[in-house]
């Protein structure tokens, strides 16, 4: 997962098929540690591995991705404490 169109960290989930919980946990923190981590409503696209490459010459954690899923999330500092909590 990685929030749409601005830098920001790339949070992975370890599991082929995710509850829609974990999803939205995963997009929050991804919005969270980003530069819209003071907006609502963040963009954040979930794609599987396999549909991620990174161009020949391309900068660090620059990539390119398709059949993206984009979920609409708030971060939120308290959700992202109790979640780094568990």
């Amino acid at each position: 997962m990685h929030v749409q169109n601005i830098p920001g960290s790339h949070v992975i989930v370890q599991s082929s098929e995710p509850t829609e919980e974990t999803i939205e946990e995963a997009a929050k923190l991804a919005a969270y540690f980003s530069k819209y981590r003071f907006s609502s409503s963040v963009p954040v696209d979930l794609v599987q591995v396999k549909h991620i490459r990174k161009p020949n010459g391309a900068k660090p954690g620059f990539v390119i991705y398709e059949n993206q899923t984009t979920y609409f999330v708030t971060p939120s500092k308290q959700d992202t404490e109790q979640l780094q909590k568990t």
